[in-house]
């Protein structure tokens, strides 16, 4: 997941013009067309800007918006990557996307030099997001965790499983907010239980959930039905959360480093007060393995420009690009190197524990089937006070194996 936009008055377009195929002549630079959701901050389109200017007349980065909704955002592309669509040089992908893309000969396999440099450097976790089957496909450009934010004021030390939280949490006499409503936050959740317990959920087209899924279900739902869930848990996506805690209504929050900026700006009686601790987990002592979100590049597979593409989508995904989308976008590196930086320490002060989360992150399920794997999952743990616990894991095996087999009518 990435993390939500929260600036007010951020209109979003529901459709978007088509972009010139084109790409220069001999003696002009190749039109590079990058699709990519609206980010607000602008750092995309500076990035554009920096790797035009630096090409030395190659290629001329020509941005286009795509939804800031993830689903429609994929929609977009894949109807006219279905298409052999050409103006789609470079696609901002979900991290999620990877596989099925690669499948479906939508993007091409970086070449071996440019996948090299991309490698060098790069966190564990993103780069395994932009592999499928061994092969980068796609250059990781940005990532994204989530941390247990907490009430300094009113909780010394924050329990660091979610057994210890919930019952914390009920003895405070407050909330935990956390997705729950039936999309891909909810899938996000139980995939890092699932993973925090030791297991997976699939394994290319083989479903591997075994006793790690009957653990997540069971935490979930001790979650639902305890006094420390929010009576909106069902409803539940990350904004709602970001509102909850800047309310005041809750001491804990599950959630992406945006919320951190945003309580600045728009609580900062809260934000005095605003600590962070690490993803809850499930045994004691053991590290969970926390969710990762973020943005891929990958360069489609019907371009008429692939080695300026390529070239460009590197250069989007470098130290002073990647730099500028964590300060100024909220969207956190995926360059090892850039955790050390001072400046993004100071606008990141929790960048060390990003960092190391981000090194042994849950992935999700790498599978060309995953959009009727995730609606799978949430169907069956939303809302999470009907999950139903006894037999819960065979009855998701089923209908997770008629996802990879598209026979389920989700």
């Amino acid at each position: 997941m990435r993390r939500p936009v929260v600036i007010a008055g951020w209109a979003v377009a529901a459709s978007f013009a088509l972009a010139a195929c084109g790409g220069g002549s001999s003696s002009g630079p190749a039109n590079i067309n990058l699709w990519v959701f609206n980010e607000p901050s602008g750092s995309f389109k500076d990035a554009a800007k920096r790797c035009t200017d630096s090409s030395g007349g190659k290629y001329k980065v020509t941005l286009n918006a795509l939804s800031n909704q993830a689903d429609q955002q994929r929609q977009s592309l894949v109807r006219r990557l279905a298409a052999k669509d050409s103006s789609i040089d470079i696609a901002g992908m979900d991290v999620v996307w990877t596989a099925e893309f690669a499948a479906a000969g939508w993007i091409k396999e970086w070449p071996t030099a440019l996948a090299a440099q991309v490698k060098q450097g790069t966190l564990p976790g993103p780069l395994a997001t932009a592999t499928y089957q061994g092969k980068l496909y796609a250059a990781p450009a940005n990532s994204n965790t989530q941390l247990l934010w907490y009430r300094k004021d009113k909780v010394s030390k924050p329990a660091d499983t979610w057994t210890g939280l919930i019952a914390q949490a009920t003895n405070l006499k407050t909330h935990i907010e956390i997705q729950g409503a039936q999309y891909e936050g909810v899938m996000v959740w139980f995939n890092s239980l699932v993973q925090s317990a030791g297991g997976t959920i699939v394994k290319g087209t083989t479903v591997t959930l075994g006793p790690a899924g009957q653990v997540a279900a069971n935490t979930m739902s001790k979650l639902a039905h305890s006094p420390a869930a929010d009576p909106s848990l069902a409803s539940q996506h990350e904004d709602e959360n970001r509102l909850a805690f800047e309310a005041g209504t809750a001491y804990f929050e599950v959630n992406y480093p945006f919320v951190y900026p945003s309580a600045k700006t728009n609580a900062p009686d809260i934000y005095k007060n605003m600590a962070w601790a690490p993803y809850p987990g499930i045994t004691p002592g053991t590290a969970a393995k926390a969710p990762i979100g973020g943005i891929n590049w990958g360069v489609g597979a019907y371009t008429k420009h692939p080695n300026e593409a390529f070239a460009a989508a590197a250069c989007m995904r470098n130290e002073e690009n990647e730099k500028e989308a964590a300060i100024k976008g909220g969207l956190p590196p995926t360059l090892e190197s850039l955790y050390s930086d001072p400046e993004l320490i100071k606008a990141y002060p929790f960048a060390a524990l990003i960092r190391k989360q981000l090194a042994t992150a849950a992935v999700r399920p790498v599978t060309p089937a995953y959009a009727d794997v995730s609606l799978a999952v949430a169907k069956a743990v939303s809302p999470p006070t009907s999950i139903q616990t006894n037999g819960f894991v065979n009855s998701l095996r089923g209908t997770l194996k008629d996802a990879l087999n598209s026979q389920a009518l989700l």
